[in-house]
């Protein structure tokens, strides 16, 4: 598809229909007729490519003020290129979903958008859900990528979903997204906020840093009449809650704090998930939810609100919960190895998550709980030691293991992480810590695989290996029923 230069612009600052294919932030990928997008980097400045890019047929270039002279082709200069692209963007691909909603937070974002997906189905909508898994939909499937897409895929999604019929869509929105403006130019109906605890000091440097990219979505990116779902029993939350109604948002808080307007009253854990008593509008519900972890009532509960605040039926949407799916590599279940251990695939890989899910694990009341776990290379050091004290106060045995070492040495990782893990188990190679993990349990045990959840591959240096913890779990249960049948 093309649009004209004009069109982008809104009919301003262009002369002539100059024809724009696409475009593009990366100068090898410039085709004849792209736009180039050059934005300025921590480790590349794009902007460096812009003769290149011309070389390669561009046919315009969005950069800072100053940043070429006489290039011989038409430039947009913008202060704050990031959030223009994300704009022009959008003009590209005018197509999106009628109702729109976005899930931020440390923790629970993949899970929430998905299952406000299939809250939405149960009621009737074609929706579409898009993040760490892709795009999930009953006419487009698309697999995974960055939790949150650049400008262009992410609205070149929305517009084939919305030719597909699809009028619902949830999207996960990281911090990482919020700060460099790809969900600008999106028409949100409402966003929610899960919770928020250490990740991703090594972007953001502080705590602070990391809140107030998360709190944009409220503060800038939701339009005045939209919703605000927002889980006050974090006390982040409770900023945030300010932020909304100083923007006068429509807010739904959930949670099992007293003012939450969507509110858990009890929780009770069974063999298959849990029993909830939920008060909302003066009224009680009872659901049967089919999930196994504490923390997934709170990730239904905030799906829920964002179903009801953008307009669906209360009733329906309640009905809706004891149907949700789990989502791949979030407490999965694999299956009971040959011994009769239960054996779980989980994504957490931050030290409130690694809390959160070894007790929800505790709560089923497991015999031992044993966990394999590591921590990823080029991000928050920090992290490391507060993951092993975790798994060592709250697991019965630990393996330490990789998890994507990327450019720093795998061994030191492990080493950090060892120093607060005392008796714990290190085993480097990923796919011999679960077979030994595996291979120790005994009936009524519990396994946590932690850390890489629906991950298929497996970052060393600058290469991503073929690994999956999910595909490496079935081949090691299958291989123990094989030898029991021989």
């Amino acid at each position: 598809m093309t649009v004209t230069l004009a069109q982008l612009l809104g009919g301003s600052r262009a002369k002539g229909d100059i024809a724009i294919s696409g475009m593009t932030v990366d100068s090898r990928r410039v085709g004849k007729g792209d736009l180039f997008v050059a934005l300025p980097g921590a480790k590349v400045d794009g902007r460096k490519f812009i003769p290149d890019a011309i070389h390669a047929g561009a046919a315009a270039i969005l950069t800072t003020p100053g940043a070429v002279d006489h290039p011989g082709v038409p430039v947009i200069e913008d202060a704050n290129p990031r959030r223009r692209y994300a704009d022009l963007a959008a003009r590209f691909y005018s197509m999106q979903p009628e109702v729109q909603v976005a899930v931020t937070g440390t923790n629970g974002k993949t899970s929430v958008a998905d299952f406000t997906r299939q809250i939405w189905q149960a009621i009737g909508d074609e929706a579409a859900s898009i993040g760490t898994l892709g795009v999930r939909s009953g006419p487009v499937r698309k697999p995974g990528g960055l939790t949150t897409p650049d400008p262009m895929g992410l609205h070149a999604v929305l517009n084939e979903l919305a030719d597909a019929g699809v009028n619902h869509a949830a999207i996960e929105a990281s911090s990482h997204g919020l700060d460099q403006y790809r969900l600008d130019g999106v028409h949100l109906s409402a966003a929610a906020f899960t919770n928020l605890t250490r990740d991703h000091m090594d972007y953001h440097k502080t705590e602070q840093g990391y809140f107030y990219a998360k709190a944009r979505l409220f503060g800038e990116l939701l339009g005045p009449t939209g919703g605000a779902v927002i889980n006050v029993d974090d006390p982040w939350g409770l900023i945030l809650e300010d932020i909304a109604w100083a923007r006068g948002l429509r807010i739904l808080t959930v949670g099992q704090h007293e003012k939450a307007v969507l509110r858990l009253l009890e929780q009770a854990v069974t063999p298959t998930g849990q029993d909830l008593r939920v008060l909302f509008g003066g009224k009680e519900y009872q659901v049967s939810l089919p999930l196994v972890g504490a923390f997934q009532a709170h990730n239904a509960l905030a799906a829920a609100g964002l179903a009801i605040i953008t307009g669906s039926d209360d009733e329906s949407v309640f009905s809706a919960l004891g149907k949700l799916e789990g989502v791949p590599g979030r407490m999965e279940l694999m299956g009971l190895s040959a011994t009769g251990g239960a054996v779980f695939v989980d994504y957490a890989h931050t030290p409130d998550g690694l809390r959160t899910v070894l007790n929800a694990a505790r709560a089923h009341g497991p015999k031992k709980l044993k966990v394999v776990f590591g921590c990823g290379g080029d991000r928050d050091a920090g992290k490391r030691p507060q993951m092993g004290a975790i798994a060592a106060d709250l697991a019965d045995e630990a393996f330490v293991t990789d998890d994507n070492p990327r450019s720093e040495d795998a061994g030191t990782i492990r080493k950090q992480i060892m120093l607060a893990c005392g008796g714990a188990t290190e085993i480097g190679d990923r796919g011999e810590a679960i077979a030994a993990a595996i291979s120790g349990l005994q009936d009524g045990d519990m396994l946590i695989i932690a850390g890489k959840g629906h991950e298929e591959g497996q970052i060393v240096g600058e290469q991503v290996l073929p690994f999956s913890d999910i595909e490496t779990v079935k081949e090691l249960l299958a291989n123990q029923r094989s030898e029991l049948g021989g």
